[in-house]
């Protein structure tokens, strides 16, 4: 039985390999929806860490104002008893 495998010919039939095709074709459509859905979170977690930067950069060169402390000067400015 095994010499009648090796002695056959293995028969490619042209509806299979289209089938594989399809196949192919349809996966790599569904990785390349996927892969731009990962696109755009990538886009919004870089936009989230430049914002978290710049809040840290503003904190470290103490570029925050201090709003209760600013009208409170305002205040006193305005109102000297």
């Amino acid at each position: 039985m095994e010499e009648d495998n090796i002695r056959s010919p293995k028969l490619i039939f042209l509806k299979d390999i289209l089938e594989t095709k399809v196949r192919k074709e349809q996966e790599l459509a569904y990785y390349q929806k996927k892969l731009e859905e990962l696109e755009v979170k990538m886009g919004y977690l870089r936009q989230d860490i430049n914002l978290t930067n710049t809040i840290i950069n503003i904190i470290e060169e103490e570029q925050v104002i201090d709003f209760k402390e600013q009208m409170e000067k305002r205040l006193l400015i305005k109102d000297p008893k």
